[in-house]
């Protein structure tokens, strides 16, 4: 799509429900659409929302190996409860061996160790992913309140790190809006979720920021 036609989409899915977003990004997609997931406080809104659409959507997940396990348990929880077509993708590196080797999960001091974590075990892999499951539209859960290099975006954006379509339907939703549909579908949250890609809430791994894009290229 072009700057003009993303952004004339964008002014017509603003006032749209996150479902008729779903529904249209998967009208465009013709066939190659995916949902993308970590399993972070609240995932089961878009999943719930993808699988309503279209029930055997590609899920795309990196397993970077240091979820925690109520994380790992919410995941299976979910594959179940929603019938997922869960697709994992795993770093090359096995944490054990990546630890071995570089030592602990960098801080957030460490920016320069941080982006090469991230980079092998969740990077890659999701690069990986994306090439083999090849989607021309990628659903996300990305929210504007998230962090602030995301309130920049909308809910359609053109991926360069990936080459995607990006399309994320619940963009502009407050936590509270989140809530309420786990309370009204009946759906699982999960707290305990730490990205050690990130290290802090208001960093970004990589997978939307433009620095990633090298990252994965590299």
């Amino acid at each position: 799509m072009t700057t003009d036609q993303i952004a004339n989409a964008n002014a017509e899915l603003r006032n749209q429900s996150a479902l008729d977003v779903v529904r249209w990004a998967v009208a465009q997609a013709k066939g190659r659409v995916i949902v993308s997931t970590n399993f972070r406080p609240y995932e089961a809104v878009v999943l719930h929302l993808a699988t309503q659409v279209q029930p055997d959507i590609p899920v795309l997940w990196v397993d970077h190996g240091y979820n925690r396990p109520a994380t790992y348990q919410h995941a299976e929880q979910l594959r179940a409860q929603l019938k997922l077509n869960l697709k994992p993708y795993l770093p090359k590196m096995t944490p054990a061996h990546r630890d071995a080797i570089h030592g602990p999960i960098p801080t957030t001091e460490q920016e320069k160790e941080l982006k090469q974590f991230s980079a092998v075990m969740k990077l890659e892999p999701f690069q990986r992913g994306m090439k083999e499951l090849a989607p021309t539209v990628w659903i996300t859960a990305l929210r504007k309140v998230q962090n602030p290099n995301r309130a920049g975006l909308d809910i359609v954006s053109e991926d360069k790190n990936f080459g995607a379509l990006k399309v994320s339907p619940v963009f502009y939703w407050s936590d509270a809006e989140m809530e309420a549909y786990l309370n009204q579908h009946n759906l699982p949250n999960e707290w305990d979720y730490f990205d050690p890609a990130k290290a802090d809430e208001k960093r970004e791994c990589g997978l939307h920021a433009t620095w990633g894009g090298a990252a994965v290229r590299s």
